[in-house]
């Protein structure tokens, strides 16, 4: 559910692939948790004081409130700060994720939790802060994958490094609209709970050894499109400084009316009156559940989402018609050159042959033939699987982030740095290309926990080198470019350098504007 348009609403979707942004079950088996450990620094918060862990000279912090229970009474409602506590807290394990399907662990209401990892408490450092926004759509993930553990971003390129948990599906993006009456409900709660995390890294992570006036906020898949809204969200107004849009970019959402629909469904499949929002708020969150996978068909492309209600976000931050937002904000913005091998694949999508390739594409793009023609003459090696994958990610997650970098490319002031990641994983034989998530593991430097790419481990380490420190860097001054490795330019027309991240890594002007003349013609 990262970007509604770019894999067809009616497609059965893989759980397996879908949580996480799909990167999970792309990077199968998870490595171990750091081997050593021991009792970490004792850190006062405005709540009250916890104590973590250190792990290999890291200092970690994990499942720190920053927000109040949202369960009963406060179900669908803004978030609130957490109540102060005595004493010492434990913050060594990760606390509850919100509730969602498919997924093992604890599920809480009382979700509202983040980690943090840092080269050092206290003292008058003030380094750059990453907030990480996690992938998985709008119904399911949370901020404690292995895979985006910051340890190692921290620690190398001296940064913290903060994830977090919000409210998810229908208990974080349920859109009531006139449904209830004003006061009962607020739109995008979810999206309330990530700006409560930023408010609490502005008053806190100082203490923490970062600071609140250098943060960053990147994120994958739903998470990009999260961070996305943030930039036009009031609430969120003045708590970032750069953005990073990594597959998912804001440039749709839930319209109102589909919202309502949603809704209103829900309410039916609850045997609950239209509006009886105190009926709802007292449903068990197994059942809320089930009754939510009853509306969406199991599909959580169908369910709800970020919706410009108006108030909590005035508009769709990158929609085509959208005004300008935060000139101000240096963003790097960017996708993997096939998406969509893990993106809800149809059956037989890696065996086409050309008969069958303009079927496989009906109802992804408009003009299958010309489409397909196109690309031919662009790729004349290409294979009818290779073809589908290029196109339906070309049409998709390709074209969004070009409509992120031309708005911020023509704006002349903050600037956006554009990329690709042409890498291609030897998960599952390698037939998985340059994935959805693919760069995760080099963002954040944990190679070692994604051992499905172990066949190309030297090859991923190298490129994790560089990645995680151009991100940090990022974060530290708006601008990717780092001593010893190719320049970077900033995206502009008519050149639009690209960064293709692969091995090994080059600048291109443009490397898919053919691509996208076609996707403009006839997507």
């Amino acid at each position: 559910m990262t970007e509604r348009g770019y894999s067809g609403r009616g497609a059965t979707p893989s759980r397996r692939h879908f949580v996480g942004g799909a990167a999970a079950g792309a990077m199968a088996l998870l490595a171990p948790r750091a081997a050593f450990a021991q009792e970490g620094d004792v850190v006062q918060t405005r709540a009250g004081r916890v104590r973590g862990l250190s792990e290999n000279g890291v200092q970690v912090f994990r499942g720190i409130p920053y927000g109040a229970p949202t369960g009963g009474a406060r179900r669908f409602l803004a978030p609130e700060p957490p109540a102060p506590w005595s004493g010492v807290r434990d913050a060594t394990r990760y606390g509850a994720i919100a509730p969602q399907l498919g997924a093992s662990g604890e599920q809480s209401e009382d979700c509202l939790v983040l980690n943090v990892w840092t080269p050092a408490t206290g003292g008058d450092a003030r380094r750059p802060v990453m907030v990480w926004v996690h992938g998985g759509g709008f119904a399911v993930g949370s901020g404690a994958d292995p895979v985006t553990e910051g340890a190692r971003l921290a620690a190398r390129n001296d940064v913290v490094v903060v994830s977090l948990n919000h409210r998810l599906n229908a208990l974080g993006y349920l859109y009531f609209g006139d449904l209830v009456p004003a006061g009962k409900a607020v739109a995008n709660p979810g999206q309330l709970d990530v700006a409560a995390a930023l408010l609490w890294v502005r008053d806190n992570i100082a203490a923490f050894g970062g600071d609140p006036d250098t943060v960053m906020v990147f994120g994958h898949s739903g998470g990009g499109s999260k961070v996305a809204s943030l930039a036009a969200m009031p609430a969120a107004q003045g708590l970032f400084h750069r953005a990073a849009l990594q597959s998912g970019f804001g440039t749709y959402g839930v319209a109102p009316d589909e919202g309502m629909r949603i809704t209103l469904a829900l309410f039916a499949a609850l045997g609950i009156a239209r509006g009886d929002i105190d009926a709802l708020r007292a449903v068990p969150v197994p059942r809320l559940l089930t009754g939510l996978q009853q509306v969406t068909k199991g599909n959580p492309m169908l369910g709800p989402g970020i919706v410009a209600d108006g108030t909590v976000l005035p508009h769709i931050p990158f929609a085509p018609d959208a005004p300008p937002i935060r000139p101000d904000l240096p963003m790097l913005v960017g996708h993997t050159a096939t998406e969509t091998t893990v993106l809800f694949p149809p059956p037989g999508a890696f065996a086409l042959d050309w008969a069958g390739l303009p079927g496989a594409l009906a109802g992804k793009v408009r003009d299958p033939a010309p489409m397909i023609d196109g690309f031919r003459r662009l790729r004349p090696g290409a294979s009818p699987s290779d073809l589908y994958f290029a196109i339906t990610t070309e049409a998709g997650m390709g074209r969004n982030a070009r409509i992120v970098l031309e708005k911020r490319g023509a704006m002349g002031a903050a600037l956006a740095y554009g990329y690709l990641v042409d890498w291609r994983s030897p998960v599952d034989g390698g037939r998985l290309r340059s994935h959805h998530g693919v760069e995760l593991p080099m963002v954040f430097d944990t190679v070692a926990a994604a051992p499905g790419i172990a066949p190309r481990a030297a090859e991923a380490q190298a490129l994790a080198a560089i990645m995680s420190r151009r991100w940090a860097t990022f974060a530290r001054t708006g601008n990717p470019n780092v001593a010893g490795l190719p320049d970077w330019p900033a995206y502009a027309a008519p050149a639009r350098a690209t960064m293709i991240f692969d091995s090994p890594c080059s600048v291109r002007d443009d490397p898919l504007g053919a691509e996208q003349a076609l996707v403009a013609a006839h997507a």
